[in-house]
């Protein structure tokens, strides 16, 4: 295999594992919240959070590194007006996503204490939640239009 179809492959499988994960993490943590049962949330929070160390963050290192590799092997401009905007859009998941971990494991916590002393979530574990819903969603729509950017690859000006 040359290394360009090397390159590529590592990226989309990458980038699939990241939106992949992205999306059933999303989904296990809105649908068991939607329960606020403790147990049950403690158990879909952890899972969530090894699924982000085991997948998301492996994948999310693995997407800027191939994608250079892949500018450099096609002979794309650093600075190509599509490939400027990926990076920002890149930056704000990025940006979104570190707060959403952290917001997991606070979940997380909360769900289990709560657990153990067989009382309801606290208040603090739905707000993180919300906040946590709230940042999901500029990171989900950043991810899907820079998969438009990357198939399309548009002139976007000069």
């Amino acid at each position: 295999m040359d290394p360009y179809e090397v390159a590529k492959w590592l990226h989309i499988l990458s980038s699939t594992v990241l939106f992949g994960t992205g999306i059933g993490t999303a989904f296990q943590m809105v649908w068991v919240m939607r329960r606020a049962d403790p147990h049950q949330v403690h158990g879909v929070a952890s899972g969530v959070v090894i699924a982000d160390w085991l997948f998301t963050l492996p994948a999310g290192v693995i997407q800027p590194a191939t994608g250079l590799w892949l500018v450099v092997l096609t002979g794309w401009s650093l600075s190509e007006p599509f490939l400027l905007l990926t990076y920002g859009l890149y930056t704000l998941a990025f940006v979104c996503w570190v707060p959403v971990v952290r917001l997991q494991i606070r979940i997380r916590d909360m769900a289990a204490i709560a657990a153990k002393a067989n009382t309801p979530l606290p208040p603090e574990a739905i707000r993180a939640f919300r906040i946590w819903l709230a940042l999901g969603w500029p990171a989900f729509i950043a991810l899907t239009f820079v998969f438009w950017l990357m198939v399309t690859k548009p002139l976007l000006w000069g």
